[in-house]
This record gives C-alpha cells, sequence and structure tokens, in this order.
C-alpha cells in the first residue's frame, strides 16, 4: 500500500457524510439483492446492454471470444472506471466502479447455474453463452457449482468494498480531526504589546 501512495499519490479524503451516505446505499442495495428473487436487478438492465455490446465488439476475436465477449464486456467497462478513478486517486469513484464489478458477479454465477437447465429468459439467442461454452471446455457437470462460486464470490467482494470505503471514511475523518487538534496546541499566544510595555515598567523603576 505504501509503494503504492508513493508511486501515484495519496488518496483524496472522503467526507464523513459522503462515506456515509455511500455505505448507507450500497447497504440498502445489497438488502434489495438478497430479498430478490429474479436473480436480475436493476442495475442489471445495464450491464445487459454492456454484455451485448461485448459480444459484437469482441466478433472480431473468434466464435469463442465472441460468445465469452458479453461477460467480458460487463467486467471491463467497470474495470476501466475503477483504473480511471484510482490514477485520479478518487476514493468514492473506486469504491462505486469496484462495487459495480462485483455486482455482475451473482448476474453472471446465475447464468452459470442454468446452463443444463435452461430456464432462464435470454437475449438474441435460443442457446445460453454459459450452456456454449461449458460443453466446449467439458464443464457442463459442473455449472451450478461454479455458478454457486461465483455469486459468492461477488457477494463477498461487495462486503469487502464497502469494508475498505468505511476505513478510508473513518481513516480520513481521524487525520482531519488529528490535524485541527495539532493547529489548536501549536496556535502562537496573541501578543498583547500593551501588557508587555506595563510588565516592563513594573521590573524598572526608573522607565
Amino acid at each position: 500500500m505504501a509503494f503504492l501512495e508513493e508511486k501515484f499519490g495519496e488518496w483524496k479524503p472522503v467526507s464523513r457524510g459522503a462515506g456515509i451516505a455511500w455505505l448507507c446505499i450500497y447497504a440498502l442495495f445489497l438488502l434489495y439483492a438478497f430479498f430478490d428473487r429474479s436473480g436480475f436487478l436493476f442495475p442489471d438492465y445495464v450491464n445487459l446492454i454492456i454484455h451485448e455490446g461485448g459480444h459484437f465488439f469482441f466478433s472480431w476475436f473468434g466464435h469463442t471470444i465472441m460468445i465469452l465477449g458479453g461477460t467480458l464486456g460487463e467486467l471491463l467497462v467497470p474495470l476501466l472506471c475503477a483504473a480511471g478513478f484510482f490514477w485520479q486517486r478518487e476514493p468514492a469513484g473506486f469504491a462505486f466502479s469496484i462495487f459495480w464489478f462485483f455486482e455482475n458477479f451473482p448476474y453472471i454465477g446465475t447464468y452459470m447455474a442454468d446452463a443444463r437447465t435452461a430456464a432462464l429468459p435470454l437475449v438474441g439467442s435460443e442457446e445460453s453463452d454459459w450452456t456454449i461454452l461449458f460443453t466446449q471446455w467439458g464443464l457442463l457437470a459442473q455449472d451450478q457449482k461454479i455458478g454457486g462460486i461465483m455469486r459468492t464470490l461477488g457477494w463477498l467482494s461487495m462486503l469487502a468494498t464497502m469494508a475498505w470505503l468505511a476505513y478510508r471514511t473513518r481513516l480520513d475523518a481521524s487525520s482531519k480531526t488529528n490535524s485541527g487538534l495539532v493547529l489548536r496546541k501549536t496556535s502562537p499566544i496573541p501578543f498583547d504589546g500593551q501588557g508587555a510595555e506595563h510588565e516592563q515598567c513594573r521590573d524598572n523603576p526608573n522607565a
């Protein structure tokens, strides 16, 4: 961590209000995701558009990469956003992008686990990407296990992202408080020139 800060500079501070607000938003979203039974959350509408665009973009690199390209697109876009915020040292934006990145994992894992049953709705295809890919890779029998791992990884990583943002918020709040204390302790005592002159007169009766 120290090496990264030496190379890229320190993170910009996160105000306590902004940090708490973001953490509340993330917590509410996780509650919404936990109780949702559709397997398709409202951010997934955006992810779906990126997914379909990924198929088109990666179609230049062969059939397998084209099939995988939808998922690659979903993951690359938030990663590129995270890289931009990391370069600018914006912790709130970086946390948002990483949270978005891992929010894709439960959605992807749900479709991975559906590779054999093919019960979920599809867009623009009669066969799931993961049915094609797992069949090609000889992993079709492991679809539910792989999907479960993907979903679990997504949930744990979203929680870890929240923990990191909470750490940054607390650290910046503590630094601000400590800086205020140091300034109060080191502030100079106001000089009263008139009072100092009277003090000299008492010490020197001939003055």
